[in-house]
């Protein structure tokens, strides 16, 4: 399978997780990175360019601080843009048909924080409803998207080279074995999915039970 990933983070100067997550995209030489914002810096997106890249790949990561329970604004434009009706959706936009796409997201605060009984009440895959409905309508099979909580003081607490490893490790299962949705549908999370069923990286076993943490209050946008 061939894997796309876009980074869409206006800042990775001050990134304290996505840039360095996205190090590792980049050094996978089995995986196609791309920085949104470094590619376009006014935000003129090459529409015909983009949509090339998404017809050669086989599966569509999106990496990204979680702004205000969305995306950066780039990564909105993008969509806007690229996914013209005619090529993504409509009678005659079958060119994403059988794609797979993952949203790789960071959150300031901690993943109880987002649940029913939490202080921001709503849980991360209810905020990517609108997300999963665009790609759907595309034709694009949704997989469940791996989230990096209280990814704010990943760095500071030790736990930076962990989410790493655990991202590298995802980026080499998409390559090598095909996943379904269906086989993925118990799982709201990623993170849940590789906790149930741990991968071998280097040899090493590796579960993502610590991608989540305890409760923690972070702003939206924090340094992830």
């Amino acid at each position: 399978m061939k894997v796309l990933v876009y980074l869409a983070h206006p800042r990775p100067d001050r990134s304290e997780v996505n840039a360095t997550l996205f190090r590792q995209a980049s050094n996978a030489g089995h995986v196609t990175s791309i920085d949104l914002y470094a590619t376009y810096p006014s935000m003129d997106i090459d529409i015909d360019a983009e949509q090339r890249r998404l017809v050669e790949h086989d599966v569509i990561v999106f990496q990204h601080p979680f702004y205000w329970y969305s995306c950066p604004a780039l990564l909105k434009e993008w969509i806007d843009l690229v996914l013209e009706y005619g090529f993504a959706y409509g009678p005659q936009g079958q060119a994403l048909k059988g794609k797979q796409v993952m949203h790789v997201i960071s959150c300031g605060a901690a993943r109880h924080a987002y649940t029913q009984e939490g202080y921001k009440g709503v849980t991360v895959p209810e905020l990517l409803r609108p997300f999963k409905a665009t790609w759907q309508l595309c034709q694009v099979e949704w997989l469940p998207p791996l989230v990096l909580f209280d990814a704010g003081r990943a760095e500071a607490d030790g736990r930076l080279d962990e989410h790493c490893q655990h991202y590298r490790a995802l980026l080499d299962l998409l390559h090598h074995t095909p996943l379904h949705a269906a086989q993925l549908s118990r799982h709201a999370l990623f993170n849940d999915y590789l906790s149930d069923a741990p991968f071998d990286t280097n040899h090493e076993t590796s579960s993502a039970s610590s991608l989540g943490s305890s409760p923690s209050f972070h702003s939206p946008h924090g340094r992830n």
